[in-house]
């Protein structure tokens, strides 16, 4: 199907109706009237449908542009931290990240300063239109049965979804798997922490005492704070 975002300004009118018979019987057997449509909207001139307007209408409905796409491909070789693809138009991928420092912001209202920071290594989901984010106590070997942990940010729930508030998510169809990973890890940490949305606590103790210790200094990530949601990384292929 066309995009037609550009021109929802534009009045469109009605050309052309078709209507399908279905004969009674064991064999079903269908029969396509065409109508062309006047000037007010009506339907005039009733035929069968003819080839050449069966051609147009075939073209027009015509969805294989959309499964050549290039959402999820690689630019080239398959980044080594990309654990899962789901290549459809409705796919998601799986990769992860090591542990890192990174520039962290949170509202005022935690009392945590905006600054760079130790994050744990990451396990990161993601759809054209959601993300899940989980902590790993350790990504250098990774199977179907590696635990996984609550992320240990605000903005996020206890099944790993993130909660993006006003934060406009535009990935495209056509998104390279190099550009999607890397558009999603900007959209997560570009965007202000600021309020749980967990019962409880994602991590050991006070999660916003350990933010405040770690931001602005040298410290690594405590990955023994980090607490297990429960899942396993074959949880998130399905």
């Amino acid at each position: 199907m066309n995009d037609i975002t550009k021109t929802l300004g534009t009045l469109f009118r009605p050309v052309k109706a078709l209507v399908v018979y279905e004969a009674n019987g064991r064999e079903k057997q269908t029969y396509v009237e065409s109508y062309d449509m006047d000037e007010n909207g009506f339907p005039i001139n009733a035929h069968p449908l003819s080839i050449r307007e069966s051609t147009a209408l075939a073209k027009a409905l015509d969805t294989s542009e959309e499964l050549q796409r290039n959402f999820l491909k690689p630019s080239g070789l398959l980044p080594k931290n990309v654990v899962y693809i789901n290549p459809s138009q409705q796919g998601y991928a799986v990769w992860h990240t090591p542990m890192q420092r990174v520039e962290l912001f949170f509202v005022d209202s935690l009392d945590i300063p905006c600054g760079i920071a130790s994050i744990p290594p990451l396990l990161w989901r993601a759809t054209k239109n959601g993300l899940w984010v989980y902590a790993l106590e350790d990504d250098t070997h990774l199977d179907l049965q590696t635990p996984l942990c609550h992320a240990p940010f605000f903005n996020t729930s206890n099944d790993g979804k993130v909660c993006m508030g006003t934060v406009k998510v535009t990935i495209s169809h056509d998104c390279l798997l190099e550009e999607f990973m890397h558009q999603w890890q900007q959209y997560f940490f570009n965007s202000y922490f600021s309020h749980l949305t967990m019962q409880k606590s994602p991590v050991k103790g006070n999660v916003v005492q350990l933010w405040q210790s770690l931001v602005g200094t040298k410290k690594q990530f405590p990955v023994t704070s980090l607490l297990a949601n429960g899942y396993t990384l074959k949880n998130l292929l399905k």
